[in-house]
């Protein structure tokens, strides 16, 4: 469309450059396709009459003939740029919508490139059971409180810089967004559920993180972090709230690549309070 309407204001721009307005001191003009100074005359062809013709010099007033020129000249370069980079930005949106795979899922931005982020397999755990979570087909809920975990206390997938970049392609429109993970002994709590008695109205406990989200193409959005990550344990997430249906895609950050590779902190300071005991 915009390349249509590129053409279009080409083709009307060069229509006007073929035509000019030659005003005489009178006030009136002739519309000419171009004209030239010579001597005491100025010779121009009418484009009225399609032939060529000559008037005196004094006669013409070339200055507002040649302002009127100029200004349009600069409207129409004005015109062009505004349309080349319309069309600059609207090829590379379409790069970006072409560069992400059709398949519903989540991308991480990995330079020039983009890797394919696994999803999850999720349970949820109460105190008499553990049920493996289905996407659209969740497991039957009943009172009481549940957890919602992944397998594991690190995500295969790791990051080390602590503003990436995800592409999401949703199957539908449902929410989503940034979820940070606890670690607990052999896996890590995604979200809480409180499910209050008979009417089983699911209420969701999880710890967002504020991104940025950006629309690129129909149900597929660009997100990343508005702060810094923190190094642990995160997860680009995908739920209908209140009906006991989430989906993530997990990964770590970690600046030196793995989770052994941060300091112990907590071992730090026990050993500088022992050390000060002494």
């Amino acid at each position: 469309m915009l390349r249509a309407v590129f053409a279009l204001i080409a083709i009307a721009s060069a229509a006007w450059c073929a035509t000019i307005r030659l005003y005489l001191t009178d006030g009136s003009y002739h519309v000419v396709r171009e004209y030239e100074v010579k001597e005491d005359r100025v010779r121009f062809y009418s484009l009225e009459r399609s032939d060529w013709e000559e008037i005196p010099l004094d006669l013409v007033d070339l200055a507002r003939t040649r302002k009127e020129f100029d200004e349009k000249g600069a409207e129409r370069k004005k015109e062009m740029e505004w349309l080349q980079a319309e069309e600059t930005a609207e090829r590379e949106h379409e790069r970006e919508v072409s560069s992400v795979p059709m398949d519903a899922g989540v991308y991480l931005v990995d330079g020039e490139q983009l890797k394919s982020i696994p999803v999850a397999e999720l349970e949820a755990v109460s105190d008499k059971r553990r049920s493996v979570l289905k996407v659209i087909t969740p497991v039957p809920i009943v009172s009481g409180k549940q957890s919602v975990i992944v397998k594991g206390e690190n995500a295969p997938t790791v990051v080390t810089t602590p503003t990436p970049e995800f592409y999401i392609r949703l199957q539908q429109q449902e929410r989503f967004g940034l979820l940070r993970l606890k670690p607990r002994k052999g896996e890590r709590l995604v979200e809480e559920w409180s499910v209050a008695p008979v009417t089983n109205q699911i209420y969701e406990q999880h710890e967002d993180v504020e991104v940025f989200r950006r629309q690129v193409d129909f149900n597929l959005y660009k997100l990343w972090p508005v702060k810094p990550l923190e190094p642990g344990e995160y997860a680009v997430a995908e739920f209908s709230p209140g009906e006991a249906n989430i989906q993530i895609w997990d990964f770590g950050y970690w600046p030196g690549g793995t989770p052994a590779s941060q300091p112990d902190e907590d071992k730090s300071r026990g050993r500088k309070k022992r050390g000060a005991a002494k």
